[in-house]
């Protein structure tokens, strides 16, 4: 008998170069739970505007995010153009931080366990208690803090012996973006179990920054309260990717969107290890 409940597989879209998956959060979760049930690997993140962007600026960073199984539209604005670009009618985003509930929740019901990478030791510790009272029978198996800095493959080799050993059943990734889509790409095939990249998931569900309120999250306004809080880091984020993000999206969407035959060859490239710890 299966230990977890399975959902079919989804199907992907274009968003400026980059395939994003047709989802919902109880689909996305499924597939994780199915992965995590089957024992295999599975190589998953929640992609907001920024996360497509770095795709497009980036072709074998493109390579990356569409050699993975699962890439949710984590903002409501790369919900949107998939609705605008090709019709596919999504009632919500999927988010990370709730995907990353909904999976631990699921966990908790079949007595599962997590492992954590990524942060500092606090949030970690944070999160850890955070994860124990609000899902009853989740374990976690494994948390270690990110090391800030690049690596080798012997370490990425060794972190996923480690991860092994604790026989967690979904790994969890906060690196930031796009630190974690290239650890998630890059240890996938390490792994036996679903590594999903959840982004500030960590901090929000450790009670380290607060979560915008349901309000802004619904009408897309989430990086207004982040903007605020982190104006000189995220600032080039927000005010200058941002609009890029919609007038591609415009392009592309009349058909005017055309890549050069560098970055066409680029994009059909496995990209240059990186190893980011």
């Amino acid at each position: 008998m299966h230990k977890f409940s399975q959902e079919p597989a989804e199907t992907k879209v274009d968003v400026l170069g980059v395939k994003v998956s047709v989802t919902s959060l109880q689909d996305a979760a499924g597939q994780v739970m199915a992965a995590a049930d089957a024992g295999k690997s599975f190589a998953a993140t929640a992609l907001a505007t920024h996360g497509v962007m770095t795709g497009v600026d980036d072709p074998s960073h493109e390579f990356r995010l569409n050699s993975l199984d699962l890439v949710t539209p984590d903002g409501q604005p790369v919900r949107w153009a998939m609705n605008i670009l090709h019709g596919t009618e999504l009632q919500q985003r999927t988010y990370g931080p709730d995907l990353m509930r909904e999976v631990c929740l699921r966990l908790s019901e079949s007595a599962g366990s997590v492992a954590l990478y990524g942060s500092t030791p606090e949030v970690l510790a944070k999160l850890q208690v955070a994860l124990a009272e609000s899902f009853a029978g989740l374990r976690v198996a494994f948390a270690e803090p990110s090391r800030f800095r690049q690596g080798t493959r012997l370490e990425m080799l060794e972190l996923s012996k480690r991860i092994r050993a604790s026989r967690a059943d979904v790994c969890f990734v906060g690196l930031g973006c796009p630190r974690q889509e290239v650890f998630v790409y890059e240890i996938r095939e390490m792994l036996p179990i679903p590594v999903v990249a959840v982004g500030a998931a960590f901090d929000f569900l450790s009670g380290s920054a607060n979560e915008p309120p349901k309000w802004m999250q619904d009408h897309g306004l989430q990086w207004l309260q982040r903007l605020v809080l982190s104006p000189r880091r995220l600032g080039h984020r927000y005010l200058v990717l941002g609009p890029r993000f919609i007038s591609l999206v415009l392009l592309q969407l009349f058909g005017r969107k055309r890549l050069s035959k560098k970055d066409d060859r680029l994009r059909r490239s496995p990209p240059q290890d990186l190893y980011y710890l």
